[in-house]
């Protein structure tokens, strides 16, 4: 009996769950493996589609981070798999690593699949290129058992929440978390 196959379906590598293969999927196939069998994180310390919500005068606007890196409980690496220029996803994936946690994620990505952006998520300044710049298992494990990043201040969380929004609420081909 052939197998049924559809080109537009893929089994994602982490969750093993079918995805419509669109947009930047591919890409962050490519970043999930990547992490796993290279990285050397387990599939339980990467979430995929990590649910975010931002209050934004009295409204929620619920959206997802491709992928958040976590060790333990604490979550350290936020990604975003861009399906075109990395570099005009950047402010984007700082917003989501400062708004995400009760304080921000130290580092923030954004990957094509075959190159990354590694981002300060406190500063939102290139620290690394290349997938290589991205920490292996061993290094989150230590991000993990320094300080958290002290909170964004109030006044700059505002202005992160729209400009999450704004960046966000732009992208195509995604999956959106039901209000």
């Amino acid at each position: 009996m052939k197998e049924d196959t559809n080109p537009d379906i893929i089994v994602d590598f982490i969750t093993g769950q079918p995805v419509a293969n669109m947009g930047a999927e591919a890409n962050r196939q490519r970043v999930e493996r990547y992490l796993i069998e290279i990285n050397g994180y387990r599939r339980e310390e990467v979430i995929v589609d990590a649910p975010i919500d931002v209050e934004i005068d009295g409204e929620e606007y619920r959206s997802v981070v491709d992928l958040v890196v976590q060790i333990g409980s604490r979550p350290l690496i936020a990604v975003k798999c861009a399906a075109g220029s990395m570099g005009s996803r950047e402010r984007e994936i700082v917003s989501a690593a400062r708004l995400y946690a009760t304080s921000p994620l130290p580092l923030a990505v954004v990957s094509d699949g075959s190159g990354a952006i590694v981002l300060d998520g406190a500063t939102g300044k290139k620290i690394g290129d290349g997938l290589a710049a991205i920490p292996t298992r061993s290094e989150a494990v230590d991000l993990a058992q320094a300080d958290p990043l002290p909170p964004v201040a109030p006044d700059r969380l505002a202005r992160e929440r729209l400009v999450f929004r704004s960046y966000d609420s732009m992208n195509v081909n995604v999956r959106r978390r039901d209000s």
